[in-house]
């Protein structure tokens, strides 16, 4: 989890919605972005019928094997970017 008030981060890696999920592996490389799961919606009972991108990605990370699924539609609220001044 990493807190971003200036959302210095969320604009380096162009986060678009809130969950904008993101893993960068131990050598500092983004493998993965995008969704949590494959599906769009807060039901819990959609839980188990989503493939659960973030945790196959981890796991697939953590076995040191490409992620196959590195990018993903993401969902959620809309980010609002605080103006920045120059």
């Amino acid at each position: 989890m990493l807190l971003d008030p200036q959302s210095r981060i969320a604009r380096a890696y162009g986060a678009t919605v809130t969950p904008h999920m993101y893993i960068v592996d131990a050598a500092g490389t983004l493998v993965y972005k995008g969704g949590i799961d494959s599906i769009p919606s807060a039901d819990t009972a959609d839980i188990a019928k989503a493939k659960q991108y973030v945790r196959v990605a981890l796991d697939e990370v953590l076995a040191g094997k490409p992620v196959a699924d590195a990018s993903t539609r993401p969902y959620g609220c809309s980010l609002k970017y605080p103006r920045t001044s120059t």
